[in-house]
């Protein structure tokens, strides 16, 4: 059984590991092109322990870009944050690009910044020695209080009121944030940084940070805009980069400017983008730096928010700077062609101007237009061609007017051929579409197409289409089962297509199939079909249709409030030419798969200390006279279990539990498999990491025996006691003082690793772990007896008389083993239960480290100095797991006794937290698991002391 589990384990972390890593190439690939630059970094050495009492420890730099700009003060500062791991240097990329489109030639300004109010940029970086601010709250506060002090810093050396522009990345994001309310930040732009919660909980204190930023994000007035990687990013699930309400409606100008756009839509870059890529991709930070350089003319938030909208859209949103409404005649300039109605305007390689008249059909309709490398105001590539196309409304008496938009977007423009984005180097923003729509509710008029500057580059498509679209009704389960054919319209310019009864999910992974028309093999289409899926008003993805895609979201996800949960909505764009006959669309496992270990890592780790109390209690209680198995035992016990655990779990799943709770999904039936599955596959990891732990116990014994060390505690006594009295005290004084708690903890794992390495290299073991018997044992057991001289043949018909039959010395030898048996298993399943515990703890472990290591001992771990969290542990590795074993013996009378067989079920309530609650709040299981075995050690503290001083 137990290699069977063993063989599980190992399966379920390939699997899982290899369809999570292939995520990045086959979901969501990334087209980014490097970034160069010719970095200089000087050090602020007036930011001393004047400013802050950190300045030993942290440090500020000022960036320029060695032969460009001068070293002195010129522009409006930017305060670059790095996140976690992260290093000042990390500015380098988006400083260097905007001091380059600033000064195209050294030291040279551009011509449209000479004279339009626009300044230089001065970037200052702030220094964090790589601090893993991700798994410790007060080195998040402690980054937080260096930064202000920085920014009152870099506003003294410039005028009164100057403004600074914030960025951070990963969770420099959130230490940005956290500076709110601030009179002189003007924005904020974030990078791959988590706002609905922390990528790694294990800190309550970083719960409270982000809960106090999301107050900041609901009333401050300062603009923010979050970035986020997509499936691309592995280290921040892309679904806590949404900005809460950052979907708000535009038309309320009270509400605070809060922007989130995914970099697969955004205009010009359409490519997921990793998390330390995110810095330096240059189609995402050459439109930062340009940005950067626009806010320095705004004064106000709206300006600001306008500017921020205009450089990093991926156009949900109409553009600013839409044209005021403007009337002409038509035959004012160029010749006028009137379309005939029913048929798409083609102008293929256009020259010089003109206008193309198309009548509005009578029934609702969209009229789409697809303009390549040309512009309409204000939406156009970068670099655009001179070709530029208006849109007018026309009446019957031929006056025409400005026709505003419904939807002006950059649509990208995939290269035959070619792999899109095409790797290490994505899309051209010189080669993107225009699109225009407008939508018709009947007869209008006409609508009059307006070329200007043609010179044979580029083309235009334009024509009518039908407004109601593809409905299909498939159920929620039918991709399980099946494929779902959509059939489409051909020859149009745009299709919409509606799903409305698919799960939306970022667990799952579709896989679209095209039928490609097979005319498409005779044309060379202008626009070949492109699929636009659009999850979110935040999130969108485009694939060319050339081949099988996959689709995927972030809209709705575990452990976040289930907002938008149904409906797939697809758009097809192309110029007509070439069209898709019909979709298939089904469930890509792999992909789906790969989305689910990326998501449920917490999970695992939290379930298994759920599994692992489950079997202390199971087996504590249900064994009489004391008795403790093995744990081999305890984990073939606990797999029996299964079979009454696995449906319980699958008709929890099934309740609408609060989003924080359980798996996450709100009692969504489709995912309730998802309970089952996990549980068996932790019970193997349980299995795994004890087939581990068995074998180091293996190794350490051996190495005892070899070098002749007692066990500790294998002479205990009086003085011995006090002793231990003594060094408990000492050690729980040092966590008040020096060093954090979760030393102490990982000094106590290693403790009980080697007692328990001790205890099986110096005592002979009774029963064998692979003795197939039935438990509990006692000590007049028949198998106890002939293993201590019992004869097999002397024809014992009793217990009675086994036990006449060997002396009053043999018996209370076998009693003593028996009891060392026990004590020793109990040991065992406390040091598997520590284990399970002990990544909680590690994090914090390798902050306090890494922080020793870079800035010395600075006192940054003031909130880990709590004895409350390891003090159980302590008491029981020094008192009762050496010597009286993790779990005291059930036997006994009066008060004890029933306070004794009671008290193993507080286990149940830290199995019920950690399955329950754990996964999204993972710093709660230490807290209960610190509570349940104070609980156990104060129902048994006579027993124990009696037993430690035997």
């Amino acid at each position: 059984m137990i290699r069977i589990l063993f063989l599980v384990a190992v399966l379920s972390i390939g699997v899982l590991y290899k369809a999570g890593v292939d995520i990045v190439d086959s979901l969501s690939p990334q087209g980014c092109r490097m970034s160069w630059m010719s970095p200089s970094y000087i050090l602020q050495s007036s930011f001393d322990s004047k400013w802050t009492k950190l300045a030993n420890r942290y440090s500020l730099y000022l960036y320029r870009e060695v032969g460009w700009e001068t070293r002195e003060l010129h522009g409006s500062p930017v305060l670059f944050i790095p996140g976690n791991a992260g290093s000042s240097q990390q500015v380098r990329s988006i400083a260097s690009s905007a001091a380059r489109q600033y000064f195209p030639q050294p030291y040279q300004t551009a011509s449209q910044f000479t004279s339009t109010g626009h300044k230089p940029l001065d970037f200052f970086a702030v220094e964090f020695n790589e601090d893993l601010s991700a798994f410790h709250g007060t080195t998040l506060y402690t980054e937080k209080e260096y930064t202000s002090k920085a920014v009152d810093y870099i506003l003294s050396l410039y005028p009164a009121n100057t403004s600074i522009i914030i960025m951070g990345h990963s969770m420099g994001g959130v230490v940005a944030t956290s500076l709110l309310p601030h009179e002189h930040i003007a924005a904020i732009v974030s990078m791959s940084t988590p706002y609905i919660f922390p990528p790694a909980r294990f800190d309550r204190r970083i719960e409270a940070i982000f809960d106090s930023n999301k107050h900041s994000l609901t009333v401050d007035q300062t603009p923010i805009l979050s970035l986020c990687g997509g499936a691309t990013d592995l280290m921040v699930p892309s679904e806590s980069c949404y900005i809460p309400n950052s979907d708000v409606d535009t038309q309320d100008v009270t509400a605070p400017y809060r922007r989130t756009i995914f970099t697969s839509a955004l205009e010009g870059c359409w490519t997921g983008v990793g998390h330390r890529e995110m810095v330096w991709c240059h189609q995402v930070r050459w439109r930062i730096a340009r940005a950067a350089i626009e806010l320095t003319r705004a004064t106000t938030s709206a300006a600001r928010g306008s500017i921020l909208d205009s450089w990093l859209r991926d156009g949900h949103l109409l553009p600013p700077g839409l044209p005021t409404e403007q009337h002409t005649s038509v035959g004012e300039d160029g010749s006028v062609f009137h379309h005939p109605p029913g048929q798409n305007l083609l102008l293929r390689n256009p020259h010089g101007s003109g206008r193309y008249q198309l009548s509005v059909p009578r029934q609702l309709s969209t009229f789409v237009l697809y303009l390549s490398q040309g512009s309409i105001s204000p939406t156009a590539p970068h670099n655009p061609l001179p070709l530029h196309v208006t849109v007018e409304q026309c009446n019957a008496s031929q006056e025409c007017k400005y026709l505003p938009p419904t939807t002006l977007k950059l649509l990208p423009h995939p290269i035959p051929g070619k792999i899109f984005p095409v790797p290490h180097e994505g899309s051209d923003e010189s080669e993107g579409i225009v699109a225009y729509t407008k939508e018709f509710t009947g007869d209008e008029g006409t609508v009059s197409v307006n070329v200007e500057g043609a010179d044979g580059r580029g083309w235009v498509v334009a024509g009518f289409m039908p407004m109601n679209g593809v409905v299909n009704s498939a159920g929620a389960l039918a991709p399980f089962w099946s494929t779902i054919s959509v059939k489409l319209s051909p020859r149009v310019l745009r299709e919409d297509i509606r799903l409305p009864h698919l799960v939306l999910n970022a667990l799952l992974v579709y896989r679209v199939t095209p039928h490609v028309n097979p005319e498409c093999r005779d044309t060379d289409p202008l626009l070949l079909p492109l699929l636009q899926h659009t999850s979110h008003s935040s999130e969108t993805h485009y694939f060319p249709l050339t081949s099988s895609v996959l689709i995927h979201t972030h809209a709705s996800a575990p452990y976040v409030s289930q907002t938008n949960t149904r409906g797939l909505n697809f758009t097809i764009h192309s110029s007509g030419e070439c069209y898709i006959d019909s979709l298939d669309i089904s469930i890509d496992w792999w992909g789906t798969i790969g989305r689910w270990g990326v998501r449920y890592w917490s999970a695992a780790g939290s379930w298994a200390v759920g599994v692992v109390s489950l079997m202390v209690w199971l087996n504590w209680s249900s064994h009489e006279a004391g008795w403790v198995p093995p744990v081999r035992h305890s984990l073939i016990h606990f797999v029996r279990r299964l079979r009454d655990l696995i449906p319980r779990s699958l008709l929890l799943s099934l309740l609408p539990l609060p989003h924080g709770f359980w798996l996450g999904n709100a009692g969504q039936p489709i995912f309730a498999i998802l309970a089952p599955l996990l549980l068996v596959v932790v019970t193997a990891l349980v299995s795994l990491s004890w087939c581990i732990l068995d074998g180091l116990l293996w190794l350490l014994g051996l190495f005892v025996k070899l070098t002749r060390l007692r066990r500790a505690g294998a002479s205990p006594g009086t003085h011995n006691t006090n002793n231990a009295l003594v060094s408990l005290a000492m050690v729980l004084i040092t966590i008040l003082i020096v060093v954090p708690w979760q030393v102490a903890f990982l000094g106590c794992w290693i403790f009980q690793l080697f007692s328990c390495a001790a205890g099986r290299a110096f005592s002979s073991s009774l029963i064998s772990d692979t003795d197939n018997r039935t438990y509990p044992l006692t000590p007049t057991t028949p198998e106890l007896l002939r293993q201590n001289g019992a004869d097999d043949d002397s024809g014992l018909q009793s217990l009675n008389d086994a036990q006449e039959a060997v002396s009053h010395a043999e018996s209370i030898t076998v009693h003593s083993r028996w009891i060392d048996e026990s004590h020793r298993n109990a040991d065992e399943h406390l040091l598997l239960l520590m284990t399970w515990l002990l990544p909680l703890a590690a994090p914090v472990l390798a902050v306090w480290v890494r922080t020793l290591m870079t800035a010395g001992y600075t006192t940054p771990f003031d909130g880990d100095h709590n004895v409350l969290y390891v003090a159980p542990f302590l008491v029981l590795v020094e008192f009762g797991a050496v010597r009286c074993g993790f779990m005291i013996s059930r036997s006994g009378s009066g008060s004890d006794s029933n306070l004794s067989t009671r008290s193993p079920h507080v286990f149940v309530v830290l199995a019920g937290v950690a399955v329950t609650v754990g996964p999204r709040y993972t710093y709660i299981i230490f807290e209960c698991a610190s509570v349940v075995l104070g609980v156990v050690l104060l129902v048994n503290f006579r027993r124990y002391l009696r037993c430690a001083t035997r």
